[in-house]
């Protein structure tokens, strides 16, 4: 029995949904405009990466992982995402993301408990992989900090959601 099979097709696509949640809940905590949003992207994309080539392929990292990297994985959580998220504030967008992170990790410690710490370190890592990935503030790339005080914030109210 796989990771997956612990779950229903409707909780599986919502934990699919973590990497993402975490890097929405980091890029509305204090948006940045274009680039500084394309780089906190690619902190997402790189931490999934990571993942999918970890040494453990059946960890429950490397399963989001690999149904993410199957477009109609990747289809079904982004649409739900865009649903969610559509016409929200950045403020509201953040508070919503870290709510349903901390619902997930629940979901996670019931149906899975063996795998809930590994599952907390991987969206935390992702989480601070965006927040790491574009300088807030500054002016065309120059000054600026590599993690803003709104975005340590948020890596905190993360912790709480998955403590």
């Amino acid at each position: 029995m796989s990771i997956k099979d612990k779950f229903t097709e409707q909780e599986w696509e919502r934990i699919v949904q973590s990497p993402m949640l975490a890097g929405i809940a980091i890029t509305a905590a204090d948006p940045g405009g274009l680039w500084s949003t394309l780089k906190e992207s690619a902190g997402v994309a790189r931490s999934l990466m990571e993942a999918k080539s970890s040494a453990d392929a059946d960890s429950l990292a490397a399963q989001i992982s690999a149904t993410f990297q199957q477009p109609e994985g990747r289809r079904a959580a982004q649409d739900r995402l865009k649903e969610t998220f559509l016409g929200k504030k950045p403020a509201e967008m953040t508070a919503l993301a870290v709510d349903r992170l901390a619902e997930i990790r629940a979901l996670v410690e019931e149906k899975a408990p063996e795998h809930a710490g590994a599952y907390k370190q991987f969206v935390r890592m992702t989480a601070e992989k965006v927040a790491e990935a574009g300088k807030e503030g500054g002016f065309l790339g120059f000054g600026g900090e590599k993690v803003s005080d709104a975005e340590k914030k948020t890596l905190a109210d993360i912790d709480q959601a998955l403590a």
